[in-house]
């Protein structure tokens, strides 16, 4: 190996470490604080309130936007009718529908997969803000696109 390709190789390799780590801390599973996460939710849904504090506590900075109707926020963000729940949020140019764990926000973020964004359809038991003690019920973060394509991103 000669010192050219043996000096690039490294300072790849360096580049390459320096993005993994910045990218751990930029996203919240460091000590940094991860991005901003804006909700648009009715004013007088308890679960979309508990699922704001969620990811605040998840380290999320997280603007609400209180509105009686939300349809035009769903049509806006391209949210499928079938995966529509109770609050709408956006981050970093991606659609977060309903209950999603903040894990599956900051693990889209960090991987940025070319889609619309991810949903929770509906309200299931033991989701973020629908817990009910130790009542769980099956769901999917869903992960769509604009051309109407839907995958699995993670099932509890």
């Amino acid at each position: 190996m000669t010192r050219t390709t043996l000096l690039r190789t490294a300072a790849g390799l360096a580049l390459a470490a320096g993005l993994a780590i910045g990218g751990y801390y930029h996203f919240g599973y460091g000590t940094a604080v991860a991005g901003e996460v804006t909700v648009w939710k009715s004013p007088s849904c308890g679960c979309c309130g508990k699922w704001v504090d969620h990811m605040r506590a998840h380290g999320f900075r997280v603007v609400v936007h209180e509105t009686d109707d939300l349809t035009p926020i769903k049509r806006r963000e391209g949210v499928p009718d079938r995966l529509q729940a109770c609050h709408t949020a956006t981050a970093d140019g991606y659609t977060i529908e309903g209950h999603v764990p903040a894990a599956d926000v900051k693990r889209l973020l960090a991987e940025k997969p070319r889609a619309r964004g991810i949903a929770v359809a509906g309200m299931p038991i033991g989701s973020p803000g629908m817990e009910q003690g130790s009542a769980r019920e099956p769901y999917d973060v869903v992960l769509f696109d604009d051309q109407k394509r839907q995958s699995v991103f993670r099932r509890y």
